[in-house]
């Protein structure tokens, strides 16, 4: 089976294969996103305070996020290379080596964050109306950790090897869970923050379990205790291959703690608002990031067999996509942003015009995330580490939180709507050097060998 999937991932034309493959993770990426932004639009229903601590605990669910992408996009990449290479035994204990690790590290986050809550909540930029909120709603989502981390794991690890129907179930499942259950957990049951909390843990905890079980379907290479091995040679190969998507997703955690303190001496509202403009703007991301994916096991497998045009070809392919996309939302959400933040925080004009305002912001730079997506994801996938790690760290990172700091200070409320424009902008620029020299390098034929660090 597995000599199968190779043959369909280096000889399928690339835009059908990527098409084929981006689907079931386009959905994955807009449903998960979806559930994010269904707790935003209840709490909205409840009062500006709940809106605001769900932005507050996003810095959390992050770093969860963040752990989770480290062994899975870092076993992926090498699973997806010693397909490539045809090297299965090397495969499968990795695939082992980062689900293992996924929950250890998963659950110390769950003890850790118990631990401290009250004083991370206040770390996180809660002010005193939303502490108590922040609490409720945090102090349940922990308990959550270690099957998001182990899930997101699974995920990424039926992704990388072109088995990307069975990743899309188990995601998709806990999603669409989480969304009927929400609604009758905060009103049905009167639990309000209380209840989207209980929803998303139960969500979890049952899209692991049906990722646990489609990892044992088809040609996916399961998971197997007797086949982990923990050392620091595959923790190393991890680290090569995850480490930008837990800097960027780690980063993503520090500029939202940032954006919810600079936001906080402008009222809850300022926080409420730009709560929900960060969440749209994932939102509408995660189809690039989903069609991104779709790219990432085609890269991988082509470029462990040395067939690097087709590693460009795909490149291109859903750079050309993505931009187009986003440019088209980008149009339709400038015409529309009062009608779009009016539907997660109703009655409150206060957060509708400064979510408004940090919307079409945003917009002006939005077809640029496509060019910004897809080089972060084919220097990661190719294990440039340096590179990869720059690119990932510049968005939400090396340029937004100067931007943030800076344009702040200068300009006040309007200084923060804008400063993720502003670092977009910033990112899309640095992305040319990095990746044109990796760009010439893949013109090379295989008989010249693997393309250098």
């Amino acid at each position: 089976m597995p000599r199968d999937n190779f043959v369909k991932m280096t000889t399928q034309p690339v835009p059908r294969l990527i098409g084929t493959l981006c689907v079931p993770t386009i959905v994955s990426m807009l449903i998960t996103s979806l559930y994010n932004l269904a707790d935003t639009f209840f709490m909205g229903r409840i009062n500006t305070q709940c809106t605001a601590a769900i932005g507050v605990s996003f810095s959390v669910m992050a770093v969860i996020q963040a752990v989770g992408f480290f062994f899975g996009q870092g076993s992926g990449n090498y699973i997806s290379r010693k397909l490539g290479a045809h090297d299965y035994e090397a495969a499968r204990r990795m695939a082992a080596a980062g689900f293992f690790f996924s929950l250890l590290a998963g659950t110390l986050i769950l003890l850790i964050g118990r631990l401290f809550l009250t004083p991370l909540c206040v770390m996180l930029g809660s002010t005193p109306t939303i502490l108590p909120y922040t609490e409720r709603f945090l102090g349940i989502i922990l308990l959550g950790a270690p099957f998001l981390t182990a899930s997101l794991v699974l995920n990424n690890q039926m992704r990388f090897q072109g088995n990307a129907f069975y990743a899309m179930i188990g995601i998709v499942s806990g999603a669409v869970l989480n969304i009927a259950l929400e609604p009758l957990f905060i009103f049905g049951l009167g639990l309000g923050i209380t209840g989207a909390a209980i929803g998303t843990v139960i969500s979890q905890v049952m899209g692991f379990v049906l990722l646990l079980y489609m990892d044992h379907k088809g040609n996916n290479i399961s998971i197997s205790y007797r086949a982990f091995r923990p050392s620091w040679t595959a923790l190393s190969e991890i680290t090569r291959g995850g480490f930008p998507s837990l800097t960027r997703q780690g980063l993503a955690c520090i500029s939202t703690i940032l954006l919810n303190k600079s936001a906080g001496l402008y009222g809850d509202a300022a926080i409420a608002g730009m709560s929900i403009v960060t969440r749209l703007a994932l939102f509408v991301n995660s189809f690039v990031i989903g069609f991104g994916q779709g790219f990432q096991p085609v890269c991988g497998f082509n470029y462990g067999a040395g067939l690097y045009h087709r590693v460009r070809e795909g490149f291109w392919f859903c750079v050309r996509v993505g931009f187009l996309f986003l440019l088209l939302v980008a149009i339709c959400g400038a015409c529309f942003s009062p009608e779009v933040i009016g539907l997660f925080r109703r009655g409150d004009p206060e957060v509708t015009a400064i979510g408004v305002a940090a919307l079409r912001w945003q917009l002006i730079t939005l077809p640029l995330g496509s060019w910004i997506i897809l080089c972060n994801m084919m220097l990661q996938t190719l294990r440039k580490p340096v590179r990869a790690t720059i690119m990932a760290a510049a968005r939400q990172g090396l340029f937004f939180i100067p931007c943030l700091i800076i344009l702040s200070h200068l300009l006040g409320l309007r200084g923060i709507e804008m400063s993720q424009m502003v670092s977009d902008l910033c990112a899309a620029l640095i992305a040319i050097p990095l990746t044109y020299a990796v760009l010439r390098e893949l013109h090379r034929d295989r008989t010249e060998g693997k393309v250098g660090a």
